[in-house]
């Protein structure tokens, strides 16, 4: 099993940044891809970012230029920065993570992000 706690979100104005993190425990050999979906309401929960184990990383439309990805895998945590934050970025944001035959998933608690002046 593998346990993921997120880190960060709250209140920003739009134009801002904030930071999420998502740390990793458990099973951690089991997973290769890690990353975030976002879900505002109303709608469905949608894939924002995800990198895998050597890198890769993948990035919604909505959030290309603006989001970065990153991995520490030495602590098993997996950040996004967030910069010229918009308010339809306002959601709940879950960190996910994927083993590597892509199986099982694992989920966060979810951070809200609200974008707001």
């Amino acid at each position: 099993q593998v346990q993921l706690v997120e880190f960060g979100g709250g209140l920003v104005q739009p134009g801002g940044s904030l930071r999420l993190s998502c740390a990793a425990s458990g099973t951690i050999f089991s997973i290769n891809a890690m990353g975030w979906y976002r879900q505002a309401p109303g709608k469905q929960r949608e894939l924002v970012t995800h990198i895998t184990r050597g890198g890769s990383t993948n990035y919604a439309d909505s959030v290309k230029g603006r989001f970065t990805i990153s991995r520490d895998n030495a602590k098993n945590t997996v950040y996004l920065q967030m910069n010229s934050l918009k308010p339809e970025d306002t959601a709940v944001y879950y960190c996910n993570a994927l083993s590597w035959d892509s199986s099982t998933a694992y989920w966060g608690q979810g951070t809200q992000v609200t974008v707001s002046s």
